[in-house]
């Protein structure tokens, strides 16, 4: 029926071949990262990057079954520990020459106030700064693969974050939805502020080298973020109300498929290959709220990041 043809949104056309090129997603084993992986494992060599590394071979050996690609590999990540994203990224790094697509899909929704092994609020620790550094230390390895693509899933709900610098480990005071919002809105002002440091680097290139070379490396690093629409999945576990109101509405919401379509175009799409710094949402560029465009915000939460993780990156 047409209600559920509204619901299931835009699907991503692009059949573009991915060999000879590696992605890299978090948390795909299950949700929307898992048929992220299924669909990309059926273009090229997919590493599924999980905390749980029983459920993330399940999900490998299913994806390997279905897709004939023994090309799908499983490696450990808790986003919620730096000391294992460093680990991650030093064995990735080790073991694999090349890394064209990273797709920063992990996330944890809802969660009872906790925090990190690093003492960041949950929220924010996994969602944002996992991610954040996760993606500084695999930079370089994209960069020298170009063209190379990053693609962050934010959410919506973006529309309900604010980035509070008097209180961003929600130690005054704490509401597991709003901290929810507060990251996805983080993954939207990193997203922004990323695009325009690796613009201003290959403009900045480009008067050195000549117009030729920026026509030619201008648009071959790109970064984007996504909605990927209100998708049936594991993710609301830590809600009782939300996994009763999602079983009831499960008719309304997205397959996992359907929520996996606007992460796999923003990775694929050719007709993305010089778009970047955007957010998209049923394979098209959608609406970001005023705080999401906020660039003294942008560049301030870049730089208390930094902090946060110990890390420069200019």
């Amino acid at each position: 029926p047409s209600c559920r043809r509204y619901v299931a949104g835009g699907e991503c056309k692009s059949t573009a071949k991915l060999e000879g090129k590696v992605v890299i997603i978090t948390g795909a084993n299950t949700g929307i990262g898992k048929e992220t992986a299924r669909d990309l494992a059926r273009r090229g060599k997919v590493i599924i990057a999980c905390r749980d590394i029983a459920k993330a071979e399940a999900a490998a050996n299913e994806i390997r079954a279905e897709t004939g690609n023994q090309q799908v590999i499983v490696k450990k990540l808790d986003l919620a520990d730096t000391k294992s994203i460093r680990e991650f990224a030093e064995k990735f790094l080790a073991e694999e020459k090349e890394l064209h697509i990273l797709i920063n899909n992990a996330g944890v929704m809802l969660c009872p106030y906790s925090k990190t092994a690093d003492g960041f609020e949950m929220h924010l620790g996994v969602n944002h700064l996992g991610h954040f550094l996760l993606t500084f230390l695999l930079l370089e390895r994209l960069k020298q693969c170009a063209p190379a693509r990053i693609v962050n899933v934010s959410s919506l709900a973006h529309h309900g974050g604010r980035i509070r610098f008097h209180d961003l480990h929600g130690e005054k005071s704490y509401n597991r939805g709003l901290a929810y919002c507060h990251s996805k809105l983080a993954n939207v002002l990193f997203t922004r502020e990323l695009a325009r440091r690796l613009q201003g680097k290959s403009q900045r290139q480009a008067e050195r080298f000549s117009a030729w070379l920026f026509e030619h490396h201008a648009g071959n690093f790109t970064v984007n973020a996504l909605h990927p629409g209100s998708v049936h999945s594991e993710l609301v576990r830590h809600s009782c109300v939300m996994t009763w109101l999602w079983n009831i509405f499960s008719f309304f919401l997205k397959t996992p498929w359907e929520g996996a379509q606007t992460s796999i175009y923003c990775a694929v799409a050719e007709e993305l290959d010089s778009v970047t710094g955007q957010y998209f949402s049923d394979c098209q560029p959608a609406y970001v709220s005023p705080r999401g465009r906020d660039d003294q915000t942008a560049k301030k939460l870049w730089s208390v990041s930094c902090e946060l993780l110990g890390i420069q990156w200019d």
